[in-house]
Formats: structure tokens, sequence, C-alpha cells
């Protein structure tokens, strides 16, 4: 992952899918976790009011700001905040070798503290 901007909502819904089919799996789950402490991974619509929406309700629960982790010279407190409050990871169901989800639900990577090379990871299990 590498973002243009500082904090991005990224689809990857149809990665996710690609990986599922090259893994032959038939029935089982993929994993998908983001290797980042100020990134996460979650399910949601792909409505861009929503993805503002989103946006402005994380900012208003961990907005930028002063935190304690600045002291350590970083600048990013909020985007560990926000990480927290969508999750890291999200596991998904693989159902006759399809990623199986609800009829609009899409995945998505949220980044924080972006513009900079980052990696997302897909484990997937089954048979």
């Amino acid at each position: 992952m590498n973002t243009v901007q500082r904090k991005e909502l990224v689809n990857i819904t149809d990665d996710i899918a690609a990986a599922v089919t090259k893994s032959g799996i038939k029935e089982g789950f993929i994993l998908a976790s983001a290797m980042h402490i100020t990134a996460g991974i979650f399910v949601n619509d792909e409505e861009t009011g929503l993805k503002k929406d989103i946006m402005r309700l994380l900012e208003r629960l961990a907005p930028v700001g002063d935190y304690e982790h600045h002291k350590t010279g970083e600048d990013n407190g909020d985007a560990h905040l926000k990480r927290m409050l969508v999750n890291h990871q999200v596991t998904l169901p693989i159902t006759k070798g399809k990623l199986d989800l609800g009829p609009w639900e899409q995945v998505f990577y949220a980044e924080f503290d972006g513009q900079r090379k980052k990696r997302v990871i897909l484990k997937a299990i089954g048979e």
C-alpha cells in the first residue's frame, strides 16, 4: 500500500477477491490485516458520502492534536487511536471459491499516517 494522501480509505475488495481465486480454496476464510500501527481494515459500503462521514467521525473521536505519544518525536498520535477504532484486520468468508460478502459490503484499507510504503497481509485457510 502506498497512499496518495496522509489519511485515505482504499477499497481493496477486488485485490482480496483475486487472492481468494488464486488460493484455490473453495470453503474457508481469508484474513486481511494491515501490517502497520497507524492503518486498519474494515468492511462497509463503497459510497463517497459514507466514507466522508466515517473519516469525520474518526476525526471527532481522535482529532489531530497534542498527544503524549508526540513526546517521542512523532506527530501521529491521532493515527494510532483511529486505527484502534476501525481495528487492524478482518476475517472474511470464502464460499464456493469466492469471497462471500453481503450485497453492499466492500473491504477498505484505512490509512491514517500515509504517503509511504506499507503492506497488507492476506492469509487464507480452508479446503
